[in-house]
C-alpha cells in the first residue's frame, strides 16, 4: 500500500516560515514570507510530524510499536482476512491510501511468494 502525498499529512507543531515560491511576488515586495499552516515536502520537519501522525494513529486501533525498532508495528490476530480489509479500510480513511498489490520490490530486497512460503533476498 502507497499513501498519498504522505507528508503532506503531518501537522505542523510550531510556527515555520518560508520565502514565496519564485515567481509569486513582484521584485519590489522581495521581503515577505509565507506562514505554513500544514506540512509540506521538502520541510525539515515533514517526516517526522507524518511519523508522528501515523504512529498515532495505527495505535489507536490496536497496534504495539517496538521498543527496539520504533519503525515496528505489531499486533495479534491470527490470519484473519476480516482483520486485514478493516486495516486497509481504517488507513484509506485516515490517509488516502491506494493499495500496489502484492509486494515484490522494498529498500533493496526482493520478496518472492510461492505455495512454499515467502523468500527473500538481496541479491539485486
Amino acid at each position: 500500500m502507497d499513501v498519498n502525498n504522505a507528508f503532506l499529512h503531518g501537522d505542523l507543531h510550531e510556527e515555520v516560515y518560508m520565502t514565496p515560491p519564485p515567481g509569486l511576488c513582484r521584485q519590489a515586495e522581495s521581503t515577505l514570507v509565507c506562514q505554513l499552516h500544514e506540512s509540506l515536502y521538502g520541510l525539515k520537519q515533514a517526516p517526522r510530524n507524518w511519523f508522528h501522525k501515523f504512529s498515532v494513529a495505527i495505535q489507536k486501533v490496536g497496534f504495539t510499536q517496538s521498543l527496539s525498532d520504533y519503525s515496528l508495528f505489531t499486533r495479534t490476530c491470527g490470519n484473519d482476512e476480516n482483520a486485514i480489509h478493516n486495516l486497509k479500510s481504517f488507513l484509506h480513511n485516515q490517509f488516502q491510501i491506494k493499495a500496489l498489490g502484492h509486494l515484490k520490490y522494498f529498500l533493496g530486497q526482493e520478496i518472492a511468494r510461492s505455495k512454499a512460503g515467502i523468500a527473500i533476498s538481496q541479491r539485486k
